[in-house]
């Protein structure tokens, strides 16, 4: 027997890698029942308050921020953000009153299930990282139940409240039907070059743009092709410092069509978010992950090892891309086997029914604590 979510908060976001896993989350649901209700829940000022309502959803925001590494007058503030988001968190859910609270990661998950499990609302993780946070780790002391993308996670949660589900990815990847050069057409590049996806998350990343400007006369001289997603804080300054971009080189703030990009890819170069990571694994393309430093718990770095520790990925750390990162792409391309090994080991690792097995976790938990 079934049991169909009818009422159901999802909360989180900050990134990509937390809002496209939680928006598919909520598409699963509705696809199984048309008439739910479904709020999302995340921070004010973060990308979720636009991504989410485009998508079709409603979202509420809570005036919680993160820490800042650095000596800043926003961290005096951070106990009282955390104090009236908790406030906030608990007025929405006795307003909502859902029957399941899921947590995808994002400053905004945080209060949201904490207020959560104080007023008895069962509530779920999902775990997208091979290193768990901090704030993870405490939640899941009173949270039903653990979905996660990475095996071993034993030594950070209870084993009895874990399900490997592999986190869930944008629904348009798990069938890309585009060939290469119908893919290539969209990018209007050479279908008769190699190349190179260059993607540095939802928001660009310095080092991978930096590493890519700094090696125009070595690519031009490749002959190979770029797709490159440098963020559109960064596009500007870029176009401003190479103002003839070579038309082997496409650059763009922001790709909309990721599934056109995967398919013209010969390799891609990558941060390891836990997104990217899970997409990239269901792709099955040869990857080069650059880590970034200036995330939690170093968890991107910990998400590559998982990969590279299988002969399934290569790893460039932050600190020596710029001098190394386009030789490793050089060097990959022009060896033919690793490519072949790489893309193998790295298809093996893919979990395609990820969004399907946590909501038929979800609906399972309902039945089990069934008031």
């Amino acid at each position: 027997m079934k049991k169909q979510i009818n009422r159901v908060v999802i909360s989180g976001g900050g990134t990509g890698g937390h809002i496209f896993p939680a928006i598919a989350i909520a598409n699963e649901i509705k696809k199984r029942n048309s008439e739910v209700a479904i709020l999302f829940v995340g921070a004010q000022g973060k990308m979720e308050m636009e991504r989410v309502p485009n998508a079709g959803y409603e979202i509420m925001g809570l005036p919680i921020v993160g820490f800042k590494r650095k000596l800043s007058f926003s961290n005096f503030l951070l106990p009282f953000k955390l104090f009236n988001s908790l406030l906030k968190a608990r007025s929405v859910l006795k307003a909502f009153n859902p029957e399941l609270v899921i947590g995808v990661g994002g400053y905004a998950s945080g209060p949201t299930l904490k207020m959560a499990q104080m007023l008895g609302i069962p509530s779920v993780i999902q775990e997208q990282n091979s290193f768990p946070g901090k704030t993870n780790i405490l939640l899941s002391k009173k949270a039903r139940l653990i979905c996660t993308a990475y095996s071993g996670l034993e030594q950070f949660f209870s084993k009895s409240k874990i399900l490997l589900t592999g986190n869930p990815v944008r629904e348009e990847l798990g069938h890309i039907n585009l060939s290469k050069n119908d893919a290539l057409a969209v990018f209007e590049l050479d279908p008769t070059r190699q190349t190179v996806l260059v993607i540095g998350g939802s928001l660009g990343a310095r080092t991978l743009n930096e590493a890519l400007s700094q090696s125009i006369d070595t690519i031009v001289k490749s002959e190979l092709q770029f797709i490159w997603q440098c963020g559109k804080g960064y596009y500007h300054s870029i176009l401003e410092a190479i103002p003839d971009m070579p038309k082997q080189i496409k650059l763009m703030p922001f790709i909309s069509r990721m599934d056109a990009a995967y398919a013209a890819a010969d390799i891609v170069v990558s941060r390891a978010g836990a997104l990217s990571v899970s997409e990239l694994c269901l792709i099955g393309k040869p990857s080069v992950f650059v880590p970034s430093p200036n995330v939690a718990e170093d968890h991107q770095t910990k998400n590559a090892l998982a990969l590279v520790t299988n002969e399934a990925a290569l790893m460039v750390k932050d600190v020596d891309a710029v001098e190394v990162l386009t030789d490793t792409v050089l060097d990959l391309l022009k060896n033919a086997p690793q490519k072949a090994k790489l893309a193998e080991n790295i298809k093996k690792m893919a979990k395609p029914n990820a969004t399907i097995d946590i909501v038929n976790a979800c609906e399972n938990l309902l039945i089990k604590y069934a008031k």
